[in-house]
């Protein structure tokens, strides 16, 4: 049994449409990470399965008593507001000292306890957000690209710390994130969006396909590219699982729930 799942979820904003019928499930201690240009809906998605943001059709199905920790993009403090690290690991769940120093321990910031919120830096900041994530044993971690504004160092060192309570605990992971070296290193699972799912798939596969090219200045050597998508072909041989949705990126076709990641040939459909 999945621990979350989207079901044929859409989400409108005004007249525009978001997410148009996406469909995806996480298992225990998966790491599954969702990709996509600017504006595709990636953020609006893992608001949908928090269940904070309104749906105008599907639905959202969570296994009841999960415990999800959840690290946001971004974190707006009041500069004038005097706040410790240790306090703000007790909003707005009251949490003990000695479980608040084992949170900071596990995200390698034991010594920020009393350090002001304001005063961390980015990567800082990231850390004590997890470690805050991870304070009630969740059971699926979401991660709304929990590096932006990290120098590289920075960003590794946070992933590799992810990688490191994955194994440790066995929680899901949920990430989104534009850092390709990620996806290939501790990703199970890809999946491509785009207001609907493009394409899904085992990250050392999709990168293997030829015909994906990557934006965003990430280039073409080895990386894996998952960002713009011309499906009126077909794939080549695969040795693993490549789900392609539909034509193109566009909005102009429908697709059913994902398939199961479990089958090795590449699904190409006509939209």
């Amino acid at each position: 049994m999945s621990l979350i799942s989207a079901s044929g979820v859409s989400v409108r904003f005004g007249g525009a449409e978001v997410l148009s019928r996406v469909s995806l499930s996480l298992s225990a201690g998966e790491i599954v990470t969702v990709v996509g240009p600017n504006g595709s809906g990636k953020s609006t998605l893992l608001r949908a399965l928090l269940g904070i943001q309104r749906l105008s059709g599907g639905k959202v199905a969570r296994r009841p008593g999960l415990r999800i920790g959840y690290v946001p993009q971004r974190l707006a403090i009041d500069r004038s507001l005097p706040m410790t690290a240790r306090r703000f690991l007790s909003l707005p769940r009251p949490c003990t000292d000695a479980q608040a120093a084992a949170a900071l321990t596990r995200c390698g910031v034991a010594d920020l306890a009393d350090r002001q919120m304001v005063a961390l830096s980015g990567g800082q900041l990231q850390r004590v957000l997890l470690a805050r994530a991870l304070l009630h044993a969740p059971e699926i971690l979401i991660l709304d690209e929990p590096t932006q504004g990290l120098d590289q160092p920075g960003e590794a060192g946070f992933y590799r710390l992810i990688e490191e309570v994955r194994r440790d605990t066995g929680v899901a992971v949920l990430l989104v994130s534009h850092d390709l070296h990620v996806v290939m290193a501790a990703s199970d699972r890809v999946i491509c969006l785009n207001g609907h799912v493009c394409c899904e798939g085992a990250p050392h596969v999709v990168s293997q396909a030829p015909e994906y090219r990557a934006l965003f200045g990430f280039g073409t050597q080895g990386a894996l590219a998952l960002y713009r998508h011309d499906h009126d072909h077909s794939h080549g041989p695969a040795d693993g699982p490549v789900h392609v949705h539909g034509p193109g990126c566009g909005h102009d076709h429908s697709h059913g729930p994902s398939h199961s990641h479990a089958q090795k040939e590449v699904h190409s459909h006509a939209g």
